[in-house]
Parts: structure tokens; sequence; C-alpha cells
């Protein structure tokens, strides 16, 4: 794959419009915020990094970190594709050499998986045989996520491209993984009752009728971060809170350690902190590993996930008893919620 740091593209001085929220970055800020980063120069312990973003090339790091610390490892690289992010330009080139490029870094990562450890990879379609064919050499694959990214303009001569693939591993069959923590509030149809005229495995609350459902391996209940969302940046690949929660909280524990080699605006390390996992990560442009540090701020102070209340996710436009049941919870009510 072919990089080049040469072009930075993102405007330092975008006009925003009244109610976009999207995070920006004033120099004196990101002089600041850079300052919080770490670079690895010689072996280092996980008191070295937890908690913070390492500023450096993936490449250059890996020697330097610990051995089997790592209990998660949630993976968002380059897709193989044309695509320009704030000073790296990367560029599509064959099946063959991408694969070669996914193993070039993660075979020096793999000293630093424990024996129990989960791995999850992003990718789109055109990438998901390569990121298969490369995670198979190493792993245990046990699914493929797709996930509904519905988000940009319509194809003329194709389909619409609108999801995207996430590859679950496990470095062996001794792993940690919660269906409990990921259950998904869903709204009921057609909904049952029992003979009295009760709900029947769901239930009946003022903005609908829900259902607490086992997940599956389709995801159709995420939002793409955009303007209106506070978790929102310039990244133009940036992965949503939601999306990562799920995987933080189905294969990682209370102060498990997870980790991202690549970045970007942070979503990975913001979700761990605010689910008390311990975390860190790999980026190598600086006004990212800015988002990432303001982000992981900000998270000092709030530790909200959209879409996710009460231990449960909810489907994409629930938001009126989302916050019902928040309120709920804020006056020490416990809901009734019923399992499929």
């Amino acid at each position: 794959m072919k990089i080049d740091q040469s072009q930075p593209v993102l405007a330092k001085n975008k006009i925003r419009a009244s109610r976009n929220k999207t995070m920006t970055i004033t120099p004196d800020e990101g002089a600041e915020l850079i300052k919080e980063t770490v670079t690895l120069a010689k072996k280092a312990s996980t008191e070295d990094f937890a908690g913070k973003i390492i500023y450096q090339d993936i490449f250059s790091c890996t020697d330097f970190l610990p051995s089997a610390f790592i209990d998660l490892l949630i993976v968002d690289p380059p897709y193989n594709l044309n695509k320009q992010f704030s000073e790296t330009k990367f560029s599509k080139t064959t099946s063959e050499k991408y694969e070669q490029w996914l193993e070039s870094w993660l075979h020096k990562i793999l000293h630093c998986l424990k024996p129990e450890s989960s791995i999850y990879v992003c990718c789109d379609w055109q990438s998901s045989h390569s990121v298969q064919t490369v995670l198979q050499k190493y792993f245990i694959v046990r699914n493929r996520i797709t996930w509904e990214r519905e988000k940009g303009r319509g194809a003329a001569a194709n389909w619409k491209n609108c999801a995207e693939d996430i590859w679950f591993c496990t470095m062996s069959n001794n792993y940690y993984f919660d269906v409990e923590s990921v259950k998904i509030n869903k709204r009921v149809i057609a909904p049952y009752r029992d003979q009295s005229g009760a709900p029947k495995d769901w239930q009946e609350t003022d903005a609908g009728n829900f259902r607490l459902t086992y997940p599956s391996n389709l995801w159709t209940d995420i939002s793409i971060p955009f303007w209106s969302m506070a978790e929102n940046t310039d990244h133009p690949t940036q992965k949503p809170e939601k999306l990562i929660a799920k995987l933080i909280l189905a294969s990682s524990k209370q102060n498990d350690f997870v980790f991202d080699p690549f970045v970007g605006s942070g979503t990975t390390c913001v979700t761990a902190k605010k689910l008390g996992r311990r975390f860190s990560g790999v980026e190598i442009e600086a006004l990212y590993c800015q988002l990432a540090m303001k982000r992981l701020r900000q998270a000092e102070n709030d530790q909200e996930i959209q879409g996710y209340h009460d231990g449960c996710f909810w489907e994409r436009n629930s938001m009126q008893e989302q916050k019902k049941s928040k309120k709920r919870t804020i006056n020490s009510e416990i809901p009734v919620l019923f399992h499929e």
C-alpha cells in the first residue's frame, strides 16, 4: 500500500453553522493536547502508555510494547481504497499487496495479545476477503458482523454501498463473551399477549412496544456521526461510539486492556474509557491525536454513549423511550425489560 504524507487537506478554519457540534481544535489547544500523548523509544510497560495515545507510526513502536497485555484488540485500518486523511494519503493496490500490508503490522502485534484475547477488524466489502484471508492464518475466525452504514448518496449505475464488515476472531477457544451486555431493545410490530391480555415477552410504553432481544451479526441500529452529534469530528472514516461499545461490552470485562493500533479520532479509546476499561492506541497524525485527546478529556465528565442506556442498546429513532428509560434510572426505578 502506498502512503504519502505530503498533502494536509483538513481545513483549519472552517465556518460552522451555529448548531454544528463537530469538534474543532485551535492551534494553542492543539499544542497543549499533543503534549499529553506519548512516544515510545524503549521497552515500555503498560503504565507508560495506559490511558494515553501513542503518537507514532505503528511500525516504529510495536517492538517497544510489552508482551501479553491486550485483552481486546480493535482494529480499524485504512481500507484498500484511495483515501485522503489529514496529512496521509492511501492509494488502492492489489488484493495481494493489501494482504501483505495487513500482515506487515499484524504479525508485529501478535506478541502483545493474551492467549484469551479477542480481535475485531473493520473493513469494507472490497477488502473483506483479504482481511479474512490474513486473519485465519493467525486466529480462530468466529463470525463476520455486517453493519448498516447509512450515509452518502446513491449510485446511478450500481447498488448504493451502505454496509461494512467487522471480523470477530479469538486467539483460542478460551475467550470471554458476554451476550447479556449487548442485547438490543427492538420495537414489537405485532405483539403477542397472554390470556389475560398482558404483554407476552415485551414491554408496553408510551413511546411504543419493545422487546429485549439477542444480538445477531447483522446490525441495523447504528447511526454514523454527523454534524449535530457531539462525538463528530472531521475524520473521514470515524466509527460511531455505539458500534465500538458493542465490541467492548461483549468481549471485555471491567479494567481489561483495550488496544487500537489505528486510533484515528479516538473512538475506541474514548468508548473504552466511558465503559471502565483500560486503553491505549497508536496514531501517526498529530491532528487526530489532538482530537482523540480532547475527546478523552470530555469523557471525564460525560460517559453517555448515544443509543445505549440502562445496560442495553436501543434501535434508531427511539430517542423518546431512551430518555424516559434514562429518567427512570436517575429516579432509581428499575425498568421492566423482557428477554426474547
